[in-house]
């Protein structure tokens, strides 16, 4: 167990080396308005956030990151690009029975409005991997925007789409509408297991958890058109399958994806901005030939990242959650700053585990 001085001083120290790196420091409040932050969030975030009311100022949640506040604070600036740096405590509920800590300490660093998307995704990448050498983690990346691309390239209907799209980092949902999609499921199952779940409480009413019996009808509705439609390709239907599966390093994977644009052409553009990703990490030193891609890594993290994604683990300790994690998100300061948003990337790294990876613990 690492105790709060040495979390303390592994926070100061981490935080020192990104303001080295030109980052500005900056402070967030622990309380944040909940309207804002828990439909930003993912569906895990939003079940572990600790909710409160406050009199003055409406529901609010103990803050569970950094990064919209942070973005928020950016847009509100008015300034072109910037680097900031914050350290502080984080909260997130843990599942009954669970060893992991419901408050922990984070240390992150953003990076807005670069000229170069690929160069700043590959300049942070390449600024958490000198931090964390020390550790002897194991590296992993992905890219968000090569499966949105694929989605978006299904020869299907455009609610098709939007629910993929919209279940894409609840990985269990999303296979199970995508052999809905394929035909692989019958639309009567789907209809069953609706009705199996409505409870009767009236003759003008049925719920379904806290559904009422209206939208119970438009689910099922929504389900007859959908039987409407033919199933998605059963060749675009391999691509993305293929695509999910993908692991291997980035050099291997960008010749894979090379081959899956020359089958879709939505594609095309997500692999040259990874291909361009992958020349400027070997700018900063890091070898595509060594660097590990997972397609389908970052599906189960926050759901604001929209393009490349990574994360640190500690080797041989799965007991440990992510050393670092960090990624892409320009489509959250879209949505923050009301289509006037910008480019956006940035990671944290808990300093609770690298200082007691560093002592041994």
């Amino acid at each position: 167990m690492v105790d709060a001085a040495a979390i303390r001083a592994e926070a100061g120290r981490l935080r020192a080396i990104f303001e080295a790196a030109g980052a500005q420091p900056v402070e967030a409040d622990v309380l944040q308005p909940a309207d804002t932050l828990l439909d930003l969030y993912g569906e895990d975030i939003r079940a572990r956030a600790f909710v409160t009311d406050d009199p003055l100022r409406g529901e609010m949640i103990l803050r569970p990151d950094f990064t919209v506040p942070v973005v928020q604070m950016h847009l509100a600036s008015g300034a072109a690009s910037a680097r900031y740096v914050y350290s502080g405590t984080v909260f997130r509920q843990q599942p009954a029975g669970s060893e992991r800590t419901a408050e922990y300490a984070q240390v992150g660093y953003e990076l807005f409005g670069g000229a170069s998307p690929a160069e700043d995704d590959a300049a942070v990448f390449a600024l958490f991997l000198d931090v964390l050498k020390p550790f002897g983690l194991r590296a992993a990346t992905g890219d968000i925007g090569l499966l949105r691309a694929a989605v978006l390239g299904l020869s299907t209907s455009k609610a098709r789409k939007a629910a993929l799209l919209r279940h894409l980092w609840r990985p269990r949902r999303f296979r199970a509408l995508l052999d809905r999609f394929a035909g692989r499921t019958p639309i009567s199952q789907t209809r069953r297991a609706i009705l199996a779940e409505a409870q009767p409480i009236g003759p003008e009413m049925t719920e379904v958890g806290l559904r009422s019996r209206a939208e119970v009808e438009a689910r099922l509705e929504t389900l007859r058109k959908d039987a409407a439609d033919p199933p998605i390709d059963p060749a675009e239907l391999q691509l993305l399958e293929d695509l999910l599966a993908l692991r291997s390093t980035c050099a291997e994977a960008l010749e894979r994806l090379g081959a899956h644009a020359g089958k879709m052409a939505s594609l095309a553009p997500a692999v040259d901005r990874f291909a361009a990703r992958l020349e400027a990490l070997r700018g900063h030193g890091v070898a595509p030939e060594e660097l590990l891609f997972e397609a389908s890594y970052g599906r189960t993290t926050l759901e604001y990242y929209d393009g490349f994604v990574f994360g640190f683990y500690a080797e041989g300790r799965d007991d440990l959650p992510p050393v670092a994690t960090g990624g892409r998100y320009d489509a959250l300061t879209d949505v923050l700053g009301r289509g006037r948003g910008t480019a956006a990337v940035g990671g944290v790294i808990r300093p609770g585990l690298t200082a007691g990876l560093r002592g041994g613990a």
